[in-house]
């Protein structure tokens, strides 16, 4: 079975709906331009409720240059 693939950034994202109907099988990666969005709590709070549904979150570093 294969799961779904979400990425937030600060210029794309899923449907908020999406992210928090995501579950087993389905990564979400939440890059740091995300925290610039306006609409980012919102996706934070998301991406808590998918995790706790099963799915992966992987919140990335911002690397060092």
């Amino acid at each position: 079975m294969s799961g779904a693939f979400h990425v937030i950034d600060d210029a794309t994202a899923p449907a908020l709906g999406d992210v928090r109907d995501a579950g087993p099988d389905d990564l979400i990666y939440i890059r740091p331009a995300a925290t610039s969005r306006r609409d980012f709590p919102k996706y934070w709070e998301a991406a808590g409720v998918a995790l706790a549904r099963g799915a992966q979150v992987v919140v990335l570093k911002r690397e060092e240059r």
